[in-house]
């Protein structure tokens, strides 16, 4: 399937530069390891999750391992002030984490800084085929390993937009309009129309 007059748009050529990119933004620059790529990541989910995906066993869904390994990565950002605790208000048997001030002052020296900057940088049209083609290619691999998929609000068939807000069907909640913009791990693309 490749075009061998555009060999740079081979889709091993594009896999290999993917990964590459991933493996650059999480790479050090020079600073010693404050977390490990794993705290990184459950630092950041727990940023950027929706209220009803901040749980143990989203974190797990949506970094693809086992929940006993996510509950450590979780308990060591929680003993170090990062992640705090707290009860459902609906169900006082499960619980779902915040990022206290020092993980948000954590984030501040996110390694995905300096590829969120050059994302940024990108012309408008470029960001929005990114917006448009991530997605799709995260929901493949995801439905490929017969793993959950990650989405946000915006674009999934639980959702109703009320307003400034929405309502998601799947956990029976309101969102706020913040909320629309953020990561959940009960995801279901919605339908493309016909």
């Amino acid at each position: 399937m490749s075009d061998p007059a555009n060999p740079q748009a081979a889709p091993g050529t594009l896999a290999e530069l993917l990964v590459h990119v991933g493996r650059s933004a999480r790479g050090d620059d020079g600073a010693p390891a404050r977390l490990t790529d794993a705290q990184w990541t459950a630092l950041r989910f727990f940023a950027r999750a929706i209220r009803a995906s901040r749980t143990p066993s989203a974190f797990a869904s949506f970094q693809a391992t086992t929940r006993g390994t996510a509950s450590q990565t979780i308990k060591t950002l929680e003993a170090r002030g990062l992640l705090e605790r707290r009860r459902s208000e609906s169900d006082g048997r499960s619980v779902r984490f915040e990022v206290t001030q020092a993980g948000r002052a954590m984030l501040e020296a996110d390694p995905l800084r300096h590829l969120m900057a050059a994302i940024a940088h990108l012309p408008e049209a470029d960001r929005a085929a990114l917006a448009r083609i991530l997605p799709d290619l995260s929901a493949q691999i995801a439905g490929a390993r017969g793993a959950a998929q990650v989405g946000t609000c915006g674009n999934c068939d639980h959702y109703e937009g009320r307003g400034g807000g929405g309502y998601c069907a799947c956990v029976a909640q309101s969102l706020a309009p913040f909320e629309i913009g953020q990561l959940c791990t009960r995801f279901s693309p919605r339908a493309a129309a016909e």
